[in-house]
């Protein structure tokens, strides 16, 4: 319900003297503002005085706001953590926001597993497993798992085929899995070694290093000279790693995470550094919008949001926090975060010393992240802005093309057809909405059946959708091909153009529709032979090229893999004693086929579903000549 001011104001009487959250919407019944209070009564009537009164965002805020709701909670603590979780579901246009809409890749020791693995996840969730993350770079954090891999022989396999398997794999006899499948590993040994996996993850080679030490002692005394030599490998990679940390801080083993914010009115920047026993071992920047920042009480609010958001989300944290600015509700954030983390957390805003010196460096790193991301900003506003208003003018269209979808078709010699669209909102690829076809009519290359295909099944998505959402079956955000776009581009000349218009015709939709003809880089408009001449520096051809490109990368990628996929099978078809299972079996142990013709009747013969018979025969067939074939 939406009240009137005059409601408004009369509400705030029967505000509790309680902590709580507040929830402020504007006429639409959208939420602008989600915030926190000790005693809701004394915080929320704070905002409902004279706009010469209120800091400069709060004055624009409360101009749109139209209804108050409120929830009471038993402490400030609890308020916390509320008003963190309904930040997130309401993404409110005022309040301080963490902007990562990337699914940083985790690193999930599944614990809750009887033989652990180590997998790449894109979510942590409280299931009793352990998470290590976030990593921005999922190949740095490939490149972990990896060096794990070689250093800890955890098993790798899922738990469908683990559950199956009657013998090792290949993994077992290279040194790379201590085959747990055959129910000879001692469980309270492989624990240790996940125990050591996890004080691996969290930065502490050190004690891994004392560990394993003593255990190769220990086994060098009991005579068992291969399990020493293999933990003195351990040792050594550990070692070597250790020695390839980025900077030292200090001689003490701290754990520790620096943060610093550098602030701007409508963005700041916020850098992470990770520090782990005195090592700083890796950093991370982040950007948050909305900071209004006016002072450094109000740094402080900012750098406080950020905690909040960032650690609701992860699940490691070290026993220390330093900080660039003093922060709102010091004590309860650090009351907050010593729960979740189980032990006590420091949070910290040091003015002198080692740890201040650190903050320095950290800030100084925020402030030219900041800088590179205001200026990329407003690069891509002006030419994204100057490029959608030169298509609006030059294409004739009645309003700038905020979304532009493109279709490409591409085909290997006929075969493995398939088809790209690509959407663009704004100027900026929206891969979201990326969707490639398997062209399902055989075309032999023909570039005409597959535009007609593929236009006319992106078009039924779209009508299907609106029909589900016109019944009330989906909601508007499970219907991405509802939304019809404002500029439809089709790779090709006037023959492809052509193609896309008959079927938009046929379904009575009136989209504007333009092709882009590759050789001259002309642009086509349906029924008109004559070119659309754009000169190469115009921002709005670069756009289209970009977009086209973007179709045609998208879709070369997916017609590739689709082309190695039935390569590799339809080599492997002709191989007697072969069918469909010990072909995946093969592909999925060696990679290529190439691979396989590497390998020896040994290493065939431990693949799943392969015995020394079939592995002998394929041997033989591989290295026959092709005459004998």
């Amino acid at each position: 319900m939406i009240l009137a001011k005059a409601e408004l104001k009369e509400l705030l009487n029967q505000l509790p003297e309680s902590p709580g959250v507040y929830i402020m919407r504007d006429a639409e019944g959208q939420v602008v503002y989600v915030g926190k209070a000790k005693c809701l009564k004394n915080r929320v009537r704070s905002y409902f005085q004279a706009e010469s009164r209120l800091a400069p965002k709060t004055a624009v805020q409360m101009r749109v706001v139209e209804d108050l709701e409120w929830i009471v909670v038993s402490s400030a603590e609890e308020a916390l953590v509320l008003e963190c979780n309904l930040i997130k579901e309401y993404n409110p246009k005022y309040n301080i926001l963490l902007r990562d809409d990337k699914h940083y890749p985790y690193l999930c020791l599944t614990l809750t597993e009887e033989y652990p693995r180590l997998i790449m996840v894109r979510s942590v969730k409280n299931d009793g497993n352990r998470y290590f993350g976030p990593y921005v770079s999922s190949g740095a954090m490939k490149m972990t798992q990896k060096l794990l891999s070689d250093i800890f022989p955890l098993r790798t396999c899922s738990n469908k085929s683990f559950a199956r398997k009657k013998r090792p794999c290949l993994n077992f006899h290279i040194g790379r899995c201590q085959g747990p499948c055959t129910g000879k590993v001692d469980k309270a040994a492989y624990r240790e070694m996940c125990e050591q996996v996890i004080l691996f993850l969290e930065g502490k080679s050190s004690t891994i290093t004392a560990r394993l030490q003593q255990q190769m002692q220990q086994a060098s005394d009991e005579l068992r000279f291969e399990d020493a030599a293999a933990l003195r490998d351990r040792i050594a990679a550990v070692k070597l790693v250790q020695s390839r940390q980025y900077m030292d801080i200090g001689s003490d083993n701290r754990d520790m995470l620096a943060v610093a914010l550098s602030p701007d009115e409508s963005l700041a920047a916020v850098q992470v550094f990770f520090v782990r026993e005195g090592k700083v071992v890796g950093r991370e920047h982040f950007f948050l919008q909305n900071p209004q920042h006016t002072g450094p009480e109000a740094a402080g609010q900012v750098l406080s949001a950020f905690i909040m958001q960032y650690y609701s989300g992860v699940d490691f944290m070290p026993p220390e926090i330093c900080l660039n600015e003093e922060v709102a509700d010091m004590a309860l954030l650090a009351d907050w975060l010593s729960q979740k983390r189980g032990g006590k957390v420091s949070l910290s805003a040091p003015k002198i010393g080692e740890k201040k010196r650190l903050l320095n460096l950290v800030e100084q790193n925020a402030r030219l992240a900041l800088g590179r991301e205001l200026e990329e900003q407003q690069y891509a506003a002006a030419a994204g802005g100057e490029a959608l208003e030169e298509l609006r003018q030059v294409l004739g269209l009645s309003k700038a093309p905020w979304r532009i979808e493109c279709f490409d078709n591409s085909h290997w010699q006929g075969t493995y057809t398939v088809s790209a669209l690509v959407t663009f909102l704004g100027g900026k690829p929206a891969k979201a909405l990326y969707r490639h076809m398997r062209v399902k009519r055989e075309t032999n290359g023909d570039d005409y059946l597959a535009m007609r295909e593929s236009v006319a099944r992106r078009m039924g998505w779209g009508l299907n959708q609106r029909e589900q959402l016109k019944n009330g079956e989906i909601k508007p955000d499970e219907a991405p091909m509802a939304e019809w776009p404002d500029l439809l581009l089709i790779d090709g000349g006037k023959g492809q153009l052509a193609v896309a218009v008959d079927i938009l015709e046929a379904l009575g939709l009136d989209i504007p529709v333009f092709g882009l003809a590759e050789e001259d880089e002309w642009l086509y408009r349906p029924h008109d032979s004559q070119p659309i001449i754009l000169p190469k520096s115009s921002h709005g051809l670069q756009l289209l090229q970009r977009v086209r490109d973007e179709a045609h990368r998208f879709g070369v990628t997916y017609q590739r893999k689709l082309r190695e996929r039935g390569q590799k099978a339809s080599a492997l078809d002709s191989i007697p004693g072969i069918g469909p299972t010990r072909r995946s079996a093969l592909l999925k142990a060696f990679g290529s086929l190439e691979q396989i013709m590497a390998a020896g009747e040994d290493e065939l013969a431990l693949v799943e579903s392969m015995n020394r018979r079939a592995a002998r025969d394929l041997y033989d067939y591989l290295h026959r000549s092709e005459g004998e074939k």
